[in-house]
C-alpha cells in the first residue's frame, strides 16, 4: 500500500503538533521500575557485634556513696549533711581526691531537678566523676 500524494510531490506536509502519547508509555514504565526498585534499594544495616573482653573495673575498698532519700534527706556513705554543706562532706570522705569516683543513688520517687542539683554540687566542687547506682533486676523490687 502506497499513499499517493495530489501533487505528485514525494514530501509530506509536517506535522507540527507533538505526539505525547510514546512520551507518556515510557514515563510509566519507568515510574513502574523506580516504584519496584526503590524499596529493594533501602538495605537494613546488619552488623554482629563482637563480644567484649574488656574487664570489669575494679570496685574501690571504700566506696563514697551520696545518698537521696525519698523525703529528700542528702546522706554521705551514712552520714546526713546539708545540701550547703554537700561539697565539704564529700571532700572529706574522699579526702580530697577529687579522680575518686562518687556513687549517687537516690530513691526512685525523688524528681530529676533533685538528682541534677546533686550533681551539679558535685561538679562545682570538682568531682567530675559520678557513677549512678541502680537496683539490680533480680532483686525482686
Amino acid at each position: 500500500m502506497s499513499i499517493r500524494l495530489s501533487d505528485n510531490s514525494d514530501d509530506l506536509p509536517v506535522n507540527h503538533e507533538i505526539n505525547v502519547t510514546p512520551f507518556i508509555d515510557v514515563m510509566l514504565v519507568l515510574l513502574i521500575i523506580f516504584m519496584v526498585a526503590a524499596p529493594l534499594a533501602t538495605v537494613d544495616v546488619k552488623v554482629d557485634l563482637p563480644v567484649s573482653t574488656a574487664t570489669a573495673a575494679p570496685k574501690p575498698d571504700k566506696p563514697v556513696f551520696l545518698s537521696i532519700q525519698a523525703d529528700g534527706e542528702i546522706l554521705v556513705n551514712e552520714t546526713p549533711v546539708a545540701k550547703a554543706g554537700l561539697g565539704s562532706a564529700i571532700e572529706t570522705a574522699t579526702k580530697s581526691d577529687r579522680e575518686q569516683r562518687i556513687f549517687l543513688r537516690a530513691d526512685k520517687t525523688i524528681t530529676y531537678d533533685t538528682i541534677m542539683g546533686a550533681m551539679n554540687a558535685l561538679r562545682a566542687a570538682g568531682y567530675l566523676h559520678v557513677a549512678l547506682v541502680g537496683a539490680e533486676s533480680g532483686s525482686g523490687k
